[in-house]
């Protein structure tokens, strides 16, 4: 089995769920799981208005261009009225939120749970926190009218994948 990234650590239930078949109470238990952070994150994420989900990396610093292009572009989506949907975490998502927070604009979070380094950035009105990746990705593009793609998103899993 190909060994995950220094940076990103499966979680017990996630571990089990990729190496065995698992039991169909245990399907069923993680099903419910999965359903009720689904139902949470709808609760909560119905009322947050037009959204621009701003996809990119954690791993670029306020001293890089990527970062201040997507402090821009959050300024930009905030002025023009939407609100400005992230990974919640750093990098080019606090570049983003930062920009929209600062603008006046409304400025999202989807945070996911992680052992380190994931923690909700300085720049968000409102956050919640998603267990797993599918659920985070799939609550990013529901809520979203458009999306910015930054760098660093293929390179990251380019470089993971070895491609």
């Amino acid at each position: 089995m190909k060994k995950f990234p220094q940076y990103y650590r499966l979680s017990k239930s996630e571990s089990l769920f990729v190496r065995e078949p698992l039991s169909r109470f245990k399907n069923l238990v993680f099903l419910c799981k999965v359903l009720y952070n689904f139902v949470n994150a709808f609760r909560k994420m119905h009322s947050i208005g037009t959204c621009v989900t701003v996809f990119g990396s954690a791993r670029f610093g306020p001293e890089t261009t990527h970062y201040q292009d997507a402090v821009k572009i959050g300024a930009k989506l905030a002025k023009l009225g939407f609100t400005v949907m992230t990974g919640g975490g750093p990098g080019i998502m606090e570049a983003a939120n930062k920009g929209s927070y600062e603008a006046g604009g409304y400025s999202v979070g989807c945070n996911i749970v992680l052992s380190v380094e994931q923690k909700p950035n300085p720049y968000l009105h409102k956050w919640i926190y998603i267990p797993y990746f599918f659920v985070r990705k799939v609550i990013l593009i529901k809520y979203s009218y458009a999306f910015v793609v930054m760098p660093g998103v293929i390179a990251l899993w380019m470089n993971y994948l070895k491609l």
